[in-house]
């Protein structure tokens, strides 16, 4: 209980002169009755060690008291770059911002400051880039135990047939003529092979559609 940050097994059964396998069987014990008894905080193993808190269904009323007034929660920018040094570390700056598509320069030292990232290794390459990994606070906050508890990527990857479906609402119909250049001067229609009305513009040499509409403005 007054532990700043949970506490290692070993550390435990040293301060109580046990060993490591009885203190790790008193752990389940305690974690199991509180849970029987529906206390309201528990005994989790987190970040490599264990600590109290509060049960998930308080979860609403913890906010509440907490975080009455502060607004310090990330960005989506911010959890979208923490997700992808997760699940991509060891992982350098460029690698992640190519993976996002814009700059993240000040997302990670947000990242950095709150210290849910940290330098982990150099990249043996040209440049020797950092490389960031995730740290023992990023395991605390998302209660996880350790990096193999994150959740399989496959799971929040849509299937072939959900891909399929997004790519047909994304096609653009264009139901408007092509416009390309005739000899003349003037907008005019030709059929195409396929039977299709073309725009053309007198006077002019044939041109693609941006072209001819280029001309116009």
């Amino acid at each position: 209980m007054v532990a700043d940050r949970p506490v290692e097994v070993h550390l435990l059964a040293q301060v109580t002169e046990t060993s490591p396998a009885v203190m790790e069987q008193l752990l389940a014990e305690m974690a199991a009755d509180y849970v029987a008894y529906d206390h309201g905080f528990m005994l989790v193993n987190v970040a490599g060690g264990y600590r109290y808190q509060s049960h998930p269904d308080l979860t609403a009323y913890v906010e509440r008291f907490v975080l009455e007034g502060q607004s310090a929660r990330l960005s989506s920018a911010a959890l979208e770059t923490l997700a992808i040094v997760a699940y991509k570390q060891p992982i350098s700056r460029a690698q992640v911002a190519s993976i996002r598509g814009v700059n993240v320069d000040g997302v990670v030292r947000t990242l950095e400051q709150r210290g849910y990232i940290a330098e982990i290794a150099r990249d043996p390459g040209p440049g020797q880039a950092v490389l960031f990994g995730t740290t023992a606070t990023f395991l605390e906050r998302m209660g996880l135990a350790s990096l193999d508890d994150l959740p399989p990527v496959a799971e929040f990857v849509p299937g072939a047939d959900v891909v399929e479906a997004l790519e047909v609402g994304l096609r653009i119909e264009i139901d408007r003529p092509e416009v390309v250049a005739a000899p003349d001067g003037d907008i005019g229609s030709v059929d195409r092979p396929e039977g299709n009305d073309v725009d053309v513009i007198d006077g002019a040499e044939p041109l693609g559609i941006i072209e001819a509409l280029d001309d116009q403005d």
